[in-house]
């Protein structure tokens, strides 16, 4: 294969999704299952280096919303601001983060509303001296503006949304 081959082959998850139109989004969905899996595995490390070994991914990022902006919040908030719309796995998350005692439950009427414990507090806190020490630094040498990451942001937010309408499409379906 020659180089300039090379550089004309594209790297797909599922060949068979790409079509000479598509293969631009199955390449774009490789790159998000790479680092789903990546990230995934990085909340955990940095979470076991801050000292709680036995989280899940999914009960990293409950926590970490939880503590944002020292708010309480239901159920409803959590599984709205994750984009999870299976509010069973939340409640399970909840229900082992409140056994941890790193978040803590006030019902208030007939919601309970959550908000992090001091140990909660402390442990996001170290999760982010970690991620500081070990993640931005590394960051760093890829010669990234911030404009350029927010920017990207902003591109995997748009195309949540466009997930999001043609799941609703594909329901109707």
């Amino acid at each position: 294969m020659t180089s300039e081959e090379k550089k004309k082959r594209k790297i797909v998850s599922s060949r068979h999704l790409a079509t000479s139109d598509g293969w631009q989004l199955s390449e774009f969905e490789y790159g998000l299952i790479i680092a789903f899996n990546g990230f995934s595995r990085w909340t955990t490390k940095c979470m076991n280096a801050a000292g709680s070994p036995n989280l899940t991914p999914l009960e990293i990022l409950v926590l970490h919303n939880i503590n944002h902006r020292a708010k309480q919040k239901k159920l409803s908030d959590i599984t709205f601001l994750l984009n999870i719309e299976d509010s069973h796995v939340v409640n399970y998350a909840l229900k082992k983060l409140l056994k941890a005692e790193l978040i803590e439950g006030e019902k208030q009427g007939k919601e309970m509303f959550y908000s992090t414990t001091k140990t909660g507090i402390a442990l996001c806190e170290s999760y982010r001296d970690i991620r500081e020490q070990c993640l931005l630094e590394s960051l760093s040498h890829m010669n990234r503006s911030s404009e350029e990451i927010s920017e990207i942001a902003a591109a995997l937010r748009t195309l949540s949304g466009l997930y999001d309408q043609a799941s609703r499409s594909a329901s109707s379906l």
